[in-house]
């Protein structure tokens, strides 16, 4: 017969195990959003990259480092926007396990541009894939997966969790095929800050037209912002759109040469900190400034 002391040893020991979370830690806003979904309360999320901050730019820190080297799991996006992960991963050493939640995502390539003269030199892979509905449901998938073989125990909560979140977007997508159908195909012409938005273009029917290449750090260069202004006036684009985490001048010139208008920021490499929040506001708010400018 059990002693006292075993059984609230063993009742401890089970509340424990039963509250016990599954550290993740995040490099994106993208993949913070769907770990939020598909854990619940049964994660403890770290996310490294806050809203508005540029993950072209972003470096972690000594403080990040060290979060990252006590969680289980590190979700990223993939697609070599996380320029320093190699690096990362060999000073956290292999106690953690890196989540690549683009990797079963087909990515999209176009032409790599040399810095400053606009010159095409090879190919590279566009790493905004989340600008497509469909993603977004496959990195749910792999968050999901990966979630349930770190903590077996709490399966049927993350399957739920997902099926939820994958629910919500089903309608996120209908609502944009609508919300598109609204603009004449003849319209969807897209001159961005910078080269983010091929994936949307892709679902949607969108012609891309950036400033910048697929980095923010690409300098454009004065022979491809000449270039520009002529494909604007001469096809009638009636908005330009500047993006949240970049500086508009480049853009505000073209308007002046041309009589676009500023048609709006968008949220081009993450969520926002006071609007678009969650990567459904994030969608809504994007396709809702694209058609209302354009049309």
């Amino acid at each position: 017969m059990k002693s006292i002391l075993a059984i609230l040893l063993t009742s401890f020991f089970s509340l424990a195990a039963a509250h016990a979370e599954l550290k993740v830690a995040s490099l994106s806003t993208i993949t913070t959003d769907i770990a939020k979904n598909v854990g619940g309360d049964k994660i403890d999320l770290f996310p490294l990259v806050k809203a508005g901050v540029d993950p072209h730019e972003f470096q972690p820190t000594p403080s990040d480092v060290k979060k990252i080297a006590d969680a289980s799991l590190v979700l990223f996006t993939g697609k070599h926007i996380e320029g320093y992960l190699t690096k990362l991963e060999e000073t956290v050493g292999g106690k953690v396990q890196f989540i690549d939640t683009g990797a079963t995502i087909n990515a999209l390539t176009m032409a790599a541009e040399e810095p400053g003269h606009g010159h095409s030199h090879g190919t590279e892979e566009d790493p905004h894939w989340w600008h497509s509905i469909k993603n977004v449901k496959k990195a749910t998938a792999v968050v999901r997966d990966a979630f349930i073989k770190a903590d077996a125990a709490n399966k049927t909560v993350y399957e739920k969790n997902a099926a939820d979140y994958l629910a919500k977007l089903d309608e996120l997508q209908a609502w944009a095929t609508e919300k598109v159908a609204e603009l004449p195909r003849a319209k969807r012409k897209l001159v961005t800050s910078h080269d983010a938005f091929q994936y949307l273009a892709k679902d949607y029917g969108f012609t891309v037209h950036p400033v910048q290449g697929i980095s923010t750090a690409d300098e454009p260069s004065s022979k491809k912002v000449s270039a520009l202004i002529v494909l604007i006036k001469k096809q009638g684009v009636k908005a330009v759109f500047a993006e949240n985490i970049e500086n508009p001048k480049v853009l505000t010139e073209i308007t002046k040469e041309t009589g676009a208008k500023l048609g709006g920021e968008l949220y081009a490499d993450g969520l926002g900190d006071e609007e678009a929040t969650t990567y459904p506001d994030m969608v809504r708010y994007n396709l809702t400034t694209i058609v209302g400018g354009l049309k």
